[in-house]
């Protein structure tokens, strides 16, 4: 017989584990006084993806939750698809110990999966929710340029959560929340 209390406590224990592990890679995106952001360090060296609309206002600034702060420079967009990659400015030699998040493979995603995004949402720095991918497919984009591959999931997102990852059980990253698109 199968104890549903060890179960249950077993997976909340691996989901806390992931969270914690996950939450070294998230940053803080300021963007002038147009509210807060979150993004992911993407690559080593300072790389940062977010949503376009969270840096399009101002001159982006990046906080990690340890409290390193960075300016950063917008160094791609694609408004369309609301992504932006930002490089951090003046990265010091002692500060390339910057975790960058693991990037899981989405093509192999399943409708009902587990997923877990983390953000800012109404300022409180650090919160995941959970919830389960809810559906797999495109949308066209509204420029009429074509289509996006796109991943929902019932999450609940909030103002803050934008631009944070949307990770897969294991903590490995498979898209980046939006409510635009």
């Amino acid at each position: 017989m199968i104890d549903a209390v060890a179960l249950s406590n077993t997976f909340a224990d691996s989901i806390s584990s992931v969270f914690e592990r996950s939450r070294r890679s998230l940053v803080i995106v300021e963007s002038g006084r147009h509210g807060v952001g979150a993004g992911v360090i993407w690559r080593p060296g300072g790389m940062i993806v977010t949503n376009y609309h969270v840096v399009s206002r101002g001159k982006p600034s990046i906080r990690l939750l340890d409290g390193r702060q960075y300016h950063a420079r917008l160094i791609a967009q694609r408004p369309e698809i609301d992504l932006a990659i930002l490089q951090v400015e003046n990265l010091h030699a002692l500060d390339t110990d910057l975790p960058v998040a693991p990037i899981a493979d989405s093509r192999g995603l399943r409708i009902g999966q587990v997923a877990l995004a983390i953000g800012h949402p109404w300022g409180q720095v650090g919160a995941v929710s959970a919830g389960i991918i809810s559906g797999l497919g495109s949308v066209p984009l509204q420029d009429g340029s074509g289509s996006i591959m796109v991943v929902r999931s019932d999450v609940g997102l909030a103002p803050g959560n934008s631009g944070g990852p949307l990770m897969n059980a294991s903590g490995g990253v498979i898209g980046i929340n939006t409510m635009i698109v």
